[in-house]
């Protein structure tokens, strides 16, 4: 076994090949709440949403640190996605967290700068790991990346307490609908694999197509996604369709741990009048709720109009640009990062004097 004094190494992986079983101590189990920290997660995502010239590759300091990555045109970042909620260093069992990374800090010094993004700002052992970082001799210059909007539950409130944190606007407009909608229309959940697994499937893919979302660059991701987490006990697909089988909205939640994340919905724009997504999402809360007990649910990346309606707090997600200062490409990265920070800061400063 390696100790965490160890030199840090760098090791690819092979194209669409699942993370090798020396990671097992690092990664998360399947069904714990921190999903995305597991090896279904990484595994997908190898097989399903890696992009195109990208390779894989693990940084690892002995039994402490391990930064699953992926390198494009020369520069390493996160092993992470457009459909990743969260990234974080993994921690092993070896507690020396901050030689664990002025090990990383060595192998990552002399290179093009590193990027870490979707990184809660309170991850484990963060400012630890950035601590041994510098003493490393690299920079470790934060980011705002995207806002995370999400709630915990209150376990004895049930789907009336939280239809009663709700705004008065959307709350009306749930339990209109919803009357609306069970008479008119007929809700699909599924949770194993099988045939309706794949109807789901399909559906999802069909009520996509005819919605207002943009091109999807990993398109086999959903699906594949699907059929591993419910293969695993965590998949809450949702289908809506009408009185005829036409789908009118479609969405999946990944339960893990208590821990609902929506991970994609959408709804038919030509049905919208009706408003299928809403109807939708609240009777996949309301299952959640009282069917699942559900502990908290997590609307996933960025501040969309709709999120704030349906949770109450928001969290940011963090990137840290890592860049040796001895080194011509850091040193640049280093002063863009600085005078990026400086502007933003101004116009800031300009907007509160603007309101004041």
């Amino acid at each position: 076994m390696r100790s965490a004094t160890d030199t840090a190494v760098l090791v690819p992986l092979p194209p669409a090949a699942g993370l090798p079983a020396w990671c097992d101590p690092f990664l998360a189990p399947s069904g714990s709440a921190d999903f995305f920290g597991s090896r279904l997660w990484f595994d997908t995502v190898l097989a399903h949403a890696m992009p195109a010239g990208a390779e894989p590759v693990l940084a690892r300091a002995g039994d402490t640190l391990l930064l699953p990555l992926m390198r494009q045109s020369g520069t390493l970042r996160s092993l992470a996605t457009p459909y990743t909620l969260s990234w974080q260093p993994l921690l092993g069992p070896d507690q020396s967290t901050e030689a664990g990374a002025m090990a990383m800090g060595s192998l990552l010094r002399g290179r093009a700068p590193t990027v870490l993004d979707t990184l809660p700002e309170d991850a484990p052992k963060l400012a630890v790991i950035r601590a041994g970082l510098r003493g490393a001799g690299l920079r470790a210059l934060p980011f705002t990346h995207f806002g995370n909007w999400w709630q915990p539950l209150d376990p004895g409130a049930g789907w009336q307490g939280y239809l009663a944190g709700r705004a008065p606007a959307l709350r009306n407009t749930i339990q209109r609908k919803l009357a609306k909608a069970m008479r008119d229309t007929r809700f699909e959940l599924v949770v194993t694999p099988g045939a309706a697994l794949e109807a789901g499937i399909r559906a999802y893919e069909d009520v996509r197509a005819r919605s207002w979302k943009p091109f999807e660059p990993f398109p086999d991701f959903d699906a594949a996604l699907m059929r591993a987490t419910a293969a695993a006990g965590l998949l809450r697909l949702g289908v809506l369709r009408d009185a005829a089988g036409a789908v009118l909205a479609a969405q999946y939640w990944v339960l893990a741990g208590g821990y609902a994340s929506l991970l994609k919905l959408a709804h038919a724009e030509d049905a919208r009048a009706g408003s299928p997504g809403t109807v939708l999402t609240a009777l996949m809360i309301r299952g959640l709720i009282e069917q699942d007990r559900a502990t908290a649910l997590d609307f996933g990346r960025g501040d969309d109009g709709y999120k704030p309606l349906w949770v109450a707090e928001r969290r940011q997600r963090i990137g840290l640009l890592l860049a040796d200062p001895l080194n011509a490409a850091g040193l640049l990265a280093i002063a863009k990062q600085t005078a990026g920070h400086g502007r933003r800061q101004a116009m800031q400063w300009i907007e509160r004097r603007r309101h004041a």
